[in-house]
């Protein structure tokens, strides 16, 4: 694929010390006034609330000529993605490429920001799985056997994983075959975990329904106790994460890899494998690794050093705030994706119209083209790259504070938090120097 690079250091309008500086004290001055002004939690463990939308939105939404609709959606997508995978040209114009790193895995990120759980809605793994237990006469929801609730999200940070290491660290990304038979062993280990596990598994171990859930805690739409559509609050939105074995895993692979595609276009990580003797795919198979088992571990001892409370025990501590993550991931997706998304997107677009190279225009998009418009305006993109992960880490803090204010002792409310700040600045000023490093 392309160059994820979207603007080096020479971008922005300030220097990168200043900026790494600014993000850090806007991150501590946010911390103080928390400190000072919220004392109380507001979102954790209080009851579920927001505003009623418009009872015919509702309606709309609720009813099952939308729910069909959207299954159909996604079946039709995924029929595209097949025929594309199967019969297109083993070569980049194949749109079968922009569709699985652009629109699956970045525009998923985005729509469901926007809009809640998208690939819950239109999966076509579990419209699949519906369609067969309906024809053997079971129950979708039920499955076989429970659900193994220790195993939590650990299915999913495992698929999570593969994709990125398929993505980042496999030799060939962009070979035909290797992506096609990615995407047979997902298909096949949905829909195998689905029969045997009902559809709590797609909850828990679908690598994309758990990303796509996650993100879509920052919508600002839910669910009220009556299955009502309401507007609320993403920070509440946030506090509503179950707690599950396997959750810092999912962020850390998220959050990590992310960390890493910014760093194996730096200058350094570039000169480094050009001087070695190791193999560079060697090379970024351990980096990837090591930069999710960091991310994974940082965050986890800056939470076991937080005082536990009385209900929560310290080694279950990190699984608790690791909810605070997910702003700083889709912070950095906006930063590192956007225009990967935007550009690479359009042309995916366009060779979508064509999908087979035979000169058809089947959608009326093949003379579509990016107009790579934050190439001529560098200085708004570097704005948007800092914004982007400020303002993820300062989400990020505030949920950690509420969260913080209902688990730790009285005593230790001010002082037992600044572990989880310092991991928090450790990743804002890592984060931003990765970002402007490629």
């Amino acid at each position: 694929m392309e160059a994820h690079g979207i603007g080096g250091q020479a971008d922005l309008p300030i220097s990168l010390e200043l900026a790494v500086s600014g993000a850090v004290a806007a991150l501590v001055v946010s911390f103080t006034v928390l400190v000072v002004a919220w004392r109380r939690p507001r979102y954790d463990g209080q009851p579920v609330t927001g505003r009623l939308v418009w009872p015919p939105l509702d309606a709309f939404v609720s009813s099952v000529a939308f729910r069909v609709g959207a299954r159909v959606v996604g079946l039709l997508l995924a029929a595209y993605t097949v025929a594309v995978a199967v019969a297109g040209q083993d070569n980049l114009t194949n749109p079968f490429f922009g569709i699985f790193y652009v629109w699956w895995w970045v525009g998923l990120v985005f729509a469901s920001a926007l809009l809640g759980p998208v690939w819950r809605a239109i999966s076509p793994v579990r419209t699949l799985n519906a369609g067969i237990a309906h024809l053997a006469g079971s129950d979708p929801d039920a499955g076989l056997v429970p659900y193994p609730e220790r195993l939590g999200y650990w299915p999913a940070a495992l698929g999570l994983f593969a994709f990125v290491w398929l993505e980042l660290a496999y030799e060939y990304p962009t070979e035909l075959g290797s992506v096609r038979f990615w995407c047979a062993v997902y298909v096949g280990a949905m829909l195998v975990g689905g029969a045997v596990f009902g559809n709590r598994f797609y909850e828990r171990a679908d690598p994309f329904e758990v990303y796509s859930s996650l993100i879509a805690k920052l919508s600002p739409w839910a669910r009220d106790e009556e299955e009502r559509l309401v507007l609320r609050s993403p920070l509440a939105n946030l506090a509503t994460i179950p707690p599950l074995p396997g959750l810092v895993a999912v962020v850390a692979v998220l959050f990590g890899s992310t960390a890493f595609d910014s760093f194996r276009e730096s200058t350094f990580w570039v000169k480094f494998y050009q001087g070695s003797s190791i193999d560079k795919v060697y090379l970024d198979n351990v980096a990837l690794l090591c930069f999710v088992l960091l991310a994974g571990l940082l965050f986890s001892g800056g939470s076991a050093l937080t005082p536990p409370g009385a209900e929560v025990s310290r080694r279950d501590l990190p699984r608790h705030y690791a909810h605070s993550i997910v702003p700083i991931i889709l912070g950095y997706i906006v930063a590192h994706y956007l225009t990967l998304f935007i550009d690479v997107g359009t042309q995916t677009l366009a060779r979508a119209s064509d999908p087979f190279g035979k000169g058809w225009d089947i959608l009326g998009t093949a003379a579509v083209e990016p107009s790579y418009w934050f190439s001529y305006h560098p200085q708004t993109l570097a704005t948007i790259k800092v914004l982007a992960v400020v303002v993820g880490h300062v989400v990020a803090a505030v949920a950690a504070h509420d969260r913080a204010l209902a688990l730790l002792p009285r005593k230790d409310q001010v002082t037992g938090q600044l572990p989880l700040l310092a991991v928090m600045v450790t990743f804002t000023a890592g984060g931003l120097m990765l970002l402007f490093s490629a």
